[in-house]
């Protein structure tokens, strides 16, 4: 079966975040502008869920509703067919998503003035997660050369003899630069945490948007010491644009750190999600496979055209080669603005609604993040809106 990756889709006045902060920001846009911000899709979502949901609506009643054995299964099967990972029902620890769980545990496994580390840029909820606790946000910056990023390793080591640092977040596939890490990698990552009793959380939500030629493993799949050792953040909402059914799948094969995340889950009046993402994640993990392969191709599609259009057309900004995630990171320090100016520039100029690179931290100022899940059409009207806004601030 062929999937529709092409029709536009107004999600004007249907309560969609990224489209109505576009109309705050711009309250006069005309109507076929289409945000590239936020990461969700400007797609259809596979039919396969939407079908099923309409069935299981029309027979079932909406009362209190738990997980059940199918859920689990589809969890656990998926990851044993896409990463080769065993994973256990007892593991899996249903959060209603990947953000809420974030702020939980690092008010559950840190103290007060504690230290989190991270890789930055970063998604941005990681510094909200850390701050709101009283934690401390301990930066690692990723060292960038020429558009790809890498991990210092000597300044990563440094800050784990801290004694006061605890906690490790990791992001992989990486948002926003767009990594995806290697074992290698990842090994170093695991062994100066255990060599420093560093506890680790690997943000794993976008495992399987990988382009071709790369893959992604899952960091507690490596060994028996670093399963034991990390919290594996994950969900089906990046994967199938289903992330307003706020479901995710937290797994944590160590007994003590589920237990403790579990009564500090429960005590915070979190008891679980709603049964329609039970019901989606389900049905995406047990029916979506063929909808997700030809999803990979068409953003891999996306790439090379944002690539090859930016290159040709504005060589001004550079691209960070897209590994992982729908979400390309563009280098546009060499057009002389500001940060400031260069949102400014993207929405009133442009008429672009990106994410500003200034929200993942210090080293994002100057970038752009955009959001390549959409249809063709309109990643080429985005492009030609950027080229002549610059064209017309050269003449």
């Amino acid at each position: 079966m062929k999937y529709d990756f092409e029709s536009v889709i107004s999600r004007k006045n249907t309560g969609s975040e990224k489209w109505n902060s576009m109309y705050k920001k711009y309250k006069n846009i005309p109507d076929d502008i289409v945000p590239l911000s936020v990461a969700d899709m400007e797609f259809k979502n596979p039919p396969e869920i939407g079908e099923a949901l309409g069935e299981y609506f029309k027979n079932s009643v909406m009362g209190y509703t738990e997980p059940q054995d199918s859920y689990y299964n589809a969890v656990i099967s998926w990851f044993k067919r896409r990463h080769n990972w065993n994973i256990e029902k007892e593991w899996i620890l249903d959060y209603p998503g990947v953000v809420p769980a974030l702020y939980h545990i690092v008010n559950c496994f840190t103290e007060k003035d504690e230290g989190v580390i991270i890789f930055t840029p970063v998604y941005y909820p990681f510094y909200s997660a850390i701050k709101s606790g009283g934690r401390n946000i301990v930066e690692c910056p990723l060292v960038e050369n020429n558009g790809e990023y890498k991990i210092n390793f000597e300044d990563f080591e440094n800050k784990a003899k801290d004694s006061k640092n605890t906690l490790c977040i990791i992001c992989n596939p990486h948002n926003p630069v767009g990594r995806v890490w290697t074992v290698e990698e990842l090994k170093k990552i695991g062994d100066i945490c255990i060599k420093n009793n560093i506890k680790i959380v690997s943000d794993e939500i976008h495992n399987d948007i990988i382009m071709p030629g790369y893959n992604h493993t899952v960091f507690a799949s490596i060994s028996e010491e670093f399963q034991k050792n990390s919290i594996i953040c994950t969900a089906p909402s990046k994967i199938f644009n289903t992330a307003g059914l706020m479901t995710s799948n937290i797994i944590i094969s160590d007994y003590e750190t589920r237990k403790k995340l579990y009564k500090y889950r429960m005590n915070n009046g979190v008891f679980g999600c709603n049964m329609a993402g039970y019901k989606a994640c389900e049905v995406a993990y047990n029916k979506c496979e063929e909808w997700l392969s030809q999803f990979i191709n068409v953003i891999d599609r996306n790439r090379i055209f944002v690539e090859n259009f930016i290159r040709e057309n504005i060589p001004e900004i550079k691209v960070s080669r897209l590994e992982g995630t729908y979400l390309m990171w563009l280098d546009c320090r060499q057009l002389g603005m500001d940060y400031i100016k260069l949102e400014k520039f993207m929405i009133e100029k442009a008429l672009l609604f990106n994410d500003e690179g200034y929200i993942f931290g210090e080293g994002g100022k100057g970038f752009e993040r955009i959001n390549i899940a959409c249809p063709l059409s309109v990643l080429s009207q985005a492009m030609e809106r950027l080229k002549k806004a610059l064209d017309s601030i050269k003449k």
